[in-house]
Parts: structure tokens; sequence; C-alpha cells
């Protein structure tokens, strides 16, 4: 049987979602609580990678189980998965699906949210990128209109990366003023390339702060060159917020 799962992380202490040699990441853990749990060996896949830091409140990874668990079987994986694995990973839910259900491919959407603090407060130096000069977020809102009319994301991502392409598409950003000198920039996209949403935060940055204009920011893309695009804003202020599934289709 094939069962999805809905949890959240604190990315702090991992090196990213994706398994590697000789770092700790997120699916490593989940990969051993449940092999522990279910007493067979376990392959966890994930909706996607997170970059090392990177936080994560709503994320879904499938498995595949010798096994097979009701629903209220499945509410009671749930609570007994959460002993096994650290504080800063949860489980929220597990359910069933189609055999052919897979948490990567079959998302729709993915949310990314990013928070800059532009004036000093103790309490969200974990969680907020600190950057205290005055900002045109009126400028930087207009550069985000432009993101949709464009596909290919070159500029924005990691140089050399195993991905076959850099297009995505883009349906929403915006940045998004919180209250207390705090602003959250929201993007949803069918898909991101590696260090994306943080090269497009900083090189919007750079317009928020007068060095590049509008114009200038939309050459940065044309120009499909990571070297022309701003730097990667620190990875603790990025939290995936959400990923979007038709589960209708996906339920047996």
């Amino acid at each position: 049987m094939r069962y999805f799962v809905h949890l959240a992380y604190n990315g702090a202490n991992y090196y990213g979602w994706q398994r590697q040699p000789q770092n700790i990441s997120v699916q490593e853990k989940m990969e051993y609580a449940f092999s522990m749990l279910l007493k067979e060996d376990i392959s966890v896949i994930g909706a996607g990678r997170t970059d090392t830091g990177v936080h994560a409140r709503n994320f879904y990874a499938h498995f595949n189980s010798d096994k097979t668990f009701t629903p209220d079987q499945c509410a009671e994986l749930t609570f007994r998965i959460n002993a096994f694995l650290p504080a800063d990973i949860t489980v929220y839910e597990i359910f069933a699906v189609k055999p052919e259900a897979h948490a990567r491919f079959d998302a729709i959407s993915r949310t990314y949210r990013y928070y800059v603090s532009t004036c000093k407060n103790p309490f969200n130096t974990a969680t907020a990128f600190h950057f205290y000069k005055p900002l045109d977020v009126k400028a930087m809102n207009a550069c985000c209109r432009r993101l949709p009319e464009y596909e290919d994301f070159t500029s924005f991502s990691k140089l050399h990366t195993q991905t076959k392409t850099n297009l995505c598409n883009i349906h929403h950003a915006l940045w998004i003023p919180q209250g207390g000198g705090v602003l959250m920039f929201e993007i949803t996209a069918n898909r991101f390339l590696r260090n994306m949403v943080r090269a497009i935060v900083g090189t919007l940055l750079e317009v928020g702060t007068g060095r590049i204009t509008q114009e200038e920011f939309c050459a940065v893309i044309e120009k499909k060159d990571r070297c022309e695009a701003g730097v990667s804003v620190p990875a603790h202020a990025l939290f995936l917020e959400n990923i979007e599934y038709n589960f209708p289709q996906l339920i047996g």
C-alpha cells in the first residue's frame, strides 16, 4: 500500500530534506523512524528538496508498506511515529492513496514565504532576515507583478545542478507587511529551482534599496545568467508554506 504523510519541520538542524552521505537530513530521520516502527525497510519520497536550514510548515511525502492500515490505524500510526521523531519534525496525518500517487510529481503548486525584519527584534532572529536599510515595497511589488511574464529563471538558479530545465510558471508573488517592521514575501509556482526563492528575494531587495530599477530587474531575468542577479539571502527565514494537490484524484 502507498501512504501520503503530511508533515512539518524546522530545518535549522538539517542539511535540507534530501538524504546525504555525511550530513543529517529530514528524509533520513523520517526513514529511520518509519523503518523502526513498521519493522520493514521504508523509503520516504518527498514532495521536493529544501535547502539547508529551510523550514517547511506543510510538506508531503509518500512511502510504500507491506502492511495495510485502516483510517483509524493511520491515526494511531501518526501518533506513534511522532514519538520516534525529534521535536523539530512533526507528522500531522498519514493516509492511504492510490498506488500511482506521487508526492513530488502530483503536486500542482508550491508556495514559499520569506520573512525580512526591517528593525532589530531579538525574538525573530531565528526566523527572519534582519535588513535595516529602508525598502521601497511599492517598487518591489511592481517587479513581482512582472515575474509571471517569464518562464526561464536561470538567473535565479543555483549553478551546476542536475535540473533538466529552468522553466517555471510563477502564479503569484507579493510583498506583504506583517506589522512590527516585518515584511513577508510570498511566491507560488508550479515548481522552483534550487536557491530560486532566495535569489529572487536578494534581487528584489536591490530594487527596494534603489540599486536597480524595475527595467534592470527584468533585464536580469532575460540575461539568464546567475552572475547578474543579487546575492542569495540566508536560508533561516525561508518557509515552504504549502503544497497543493488534487487529492480526490490521488485517494483510492
